[in-house]
């Protein structure tokens, strides 16, 4: 093992502190807790680009696109198992995926039938609109400001 290996092997914390074991080189994990992994499958495979990593469905499965992992936890799954009664609903937290044309973009996904939740909102970074999975987890899909 090379040495800067070894570096990105070491936990990433200072003694007597949290130990974050995620390495720079490893895909950053979000987890969706859904309704229908099945569902959230097509979806975020059909519409959004990601390829299927495991699939033990029905409780779970993850999809991947670029260094994302989404983790898709059904109902039985021990995801979904652990997050208390009051807190299963979607929430306003969302993956965030870059688009360079926005508009082109939400046309396609309107046409496709998918739930834009949002009308496009214009920054000065740039332009976004909030779409939905079948669960009700919010996606922002964003255009960067030309420079």
């Amino acid at each position: 093992m090379t040495a800067a290996a070894a570096a990105r092997r070491r936990p990433l914390h200072e003694p007597g502190g949290p130990a974050v074991t995620t390495t720079s080189d490893e895909l950053a994990s979000v987890r969706y807790i859904v309704d229908d992994v099945a569902g959230a499958i097509d979806f975020y495979t059909t519409h959004l680009g990601f390829t299927v990593l495991t699939n033990p469905a029905p409780a779970f499965a993850d999809v991947v696109r670029g260094p994302l992992r989404l983790l898709l936890s059904g109902p039985g799954s021990s995801g979904a198992r652990a997050t208390p009664e009051e807190l299963a609903n979607a929430g306003r937290n969302r993956i965030h995926l870059i688009t360079t044309d926005l508009d082109s973009e939400v046309d396609r996904l309107r046409t496709a039938g998918v739930f834009i939740r949002s009308e496009v909102v214009t920054g000065p970074g740039g332009r976004q609109v909030l779409i939905a999975d079948p669960a009700g987890n919010l996606i922002e899909l964003f255009e960067p400001a030309q420079r």
